[in-house]
């Protein structure tokens, strides 16, 4: 049962720490940085619409939760931002471990 749990801990870890979701989390960030400048010290005449990125840069899983009430929508923008980068990372992962040149073989 160690054995197990140590390997799902592991897949989960080198599917969190490679660099396609690591790219991918550090898009994330920057475009809720970029939101809080815009909320925070951007003067605007009507309402932004620059907390909308959030959720578009975590779909499809994060317009799973922007329905719901109270700070779920945010969590939701949490889950999606770690669902998409453990799919981007498992996707790294299976593209670049695969042993190449053996799928043909020429024989004279």
């Amino acid at each position: 049962m160690a054995a197990a749990q140590r390997s799902a801990g592991t897949t989960f870890r080198r599917s969190l720490l490679n660099p396609a979701a690591l790219g991918y989390l550090a898009v994330v960030a920057a475009v809720w940085a970029w939101i809080a400048v815009d909320t925070l010290l951007v003067t605007h005449a009507d309402a932004s619409m620059a907390g909308v990125w959030g959720f578009f840069v975590t779909a499809p899983t994060s317009f799973l939760f922007a329905s719901l009430p109270g700070p779920l929508p945010l969590v939701g923008v949490a889950v999606g931002a770690l669902v998409q980068a453990l799919a981007l990372g498992a996707a790294y992962r299976w593209a670049t471990g695969r042993p190449r040149g053996h799928g043909r073989t020429s024989h004279a």
